[in-house]
């Protein structure tokens, strides 16, 4: 499309957000930014619950130096000796690593190397100082990426990340020539829908004219302190830059992220390149989480990490050995409640915006009440 095709468009589009943002009182839209900003950047950690040997796995527990001085609790799980593919797995956010066990299951039993991480903020690691966002999460995938590099036995090197993992993930394998290949797990298409989303699952009375323009407000005002932009943590954006395979996965159910950001995803990079391998697959009656509990999912992984990875074992047999896995989640001594079992779960907003108005002033190791989803469960 050419410049004088989308300059109208974009021009258009920007009016008609600052004339809903004009229609709001601005300082309020500003303060319920702030407000959302503190609330909802700072994930409440789980440690992991559980280690690999529970399920049958021997591993290496070891830290990870990634971005600011920070390191990240680690576990590596070799399939044996010999070289064989690797696959780094990023779990979602409030989640940690050992949610993503059941997949390092499925894929040891296909023979592979396994790095799962805690992303910084979650699980086994420190609280953060800053409020988190897909940016931190593409960090700390491509820290895990060096370190699996730098195992000999470790040939090839793909991710598998979901939901803001996901959306990490992609970013991650735009920038970084080491991954041979990406599977995004119930992605997040753009900042902007996410921030949209998390109105609606707080069932904030927010008209959408107004809801669209407040997101867009919101989002660039939680992106502030860390200096990203909506550009550099999109999903989509990164879709169009991966020239390397990307597989895209979605449940039909999803009540966390739904199922049409596939659609815009598999969209974007399509049209932007047409001769690159993208994959998708709909779960039906997939939720949010526990798709490995799925054989189609389990066969659909494996086969196209052994086809775009190289092995060891050939696509067919990859699938077969995938789906017979008995992969299924863990049990959480934390009870954790999940989107998915209960869509309202998220505390209302709009007792967030109602409290004292300090509250976007306090320091930001205030407890967190908002969670927009919850990770590999």
């Amino acid at each position: 499309m050419s410049p004088s095709a989308v300059t109208p468009i974009r021009r258009a589009r920007r009016a008609g957000i600052l004339a809903a943002l004009a229609a709001l009182p601005f300082a309020a839209a500003y303060r319920f930014a702030l407000v959302y900003r503190v609330r909802a950047g700072y994930p409440k950690r789980h440690p992991p619950a559980w280690e690999p040997d529970a399920v049958g796995l021997a591993f290496e527990a070891f830290e990870i130096p990634t971005s600011g001085g920070v390191s990240i609790h680690a576990w590596y799980m070799p399939a044996g000796p010999d070289p064989a593919p690797g696959v780094v797995l990023i779990h979602g956010w409030e989640s940690s690593r050992d949610r993503t066990l059941p997949h390092a299951q499925v894929l040891h039993a296909i023979g592979m190397h396994v790095l799962t991480i805690d992303v910084r903020g979650h699980g086994a690691n420190a609280p953060e100082e800053l409020p988190m966002s897909v940016g931190e999460y593409a960090l700390d995938t491509r820290a895990a990426v060096a370190a699996l590099r730098a195992r000999p036995e470790v040939t090839t090197i793909g991710i598998l990340g979901h939901s803001m993992g996901a959306a990490g993930s992609l970013v991650a394998t735009a920038q970084d020539p080491d991954v041979a290949a990406v599977i995004a797990v119930a992605a997040p298409a753009d900042p902007h829908r996410l921030t949209r989303q998390t109105f609606r699952l707080a069932k904030l009375p927010i008209p959408g004219v107004l809801a669209w323009p407040l997101a867009w407000l919101t989002t660039r005002v939680y992106l502030q302190p860390r200096g990203h932009t909506v550009a550099s943590i999109s999903a989509t954006h990164a879709v169009r830059a991966i020239r390397v395979p990307v597989m895209l996965v979605h449940g039909t159910d999803d009540g966390v992220v739904p199922v049409t950001d596939l659609g815009r995803l598999a969209a974007a990079r399509r049209s932007a390149r047409p001769e690159a391998v993208t994959v998708t697959l709909v779960v039906e009656g997939g939720h949010h989480s526990w798709l490995y509990e799925f054989p189609e999912y389990r066969a659909a992984i494996g086969r196209f990490l052994a086809q775009e990875l190289g092995g060891p074992l050939s696509p067919d047999e990859a699938a077969r050995v995938a789906e017979a896995v008995p992969a299924v989640r863990l049990p959480d001594p934390e009870r954790l409640v999940t989107l998915d079992e209960e869509p309202g779960g998220l505390r209302s907003l709009a007792r967030i915006v109602r409290r004292n108005e300090t509250a976007a002033s306090t320091r930001v190791e205030a407890a967190p009440v908002l969670t927009t989803e919850t990770g590999d469960r």
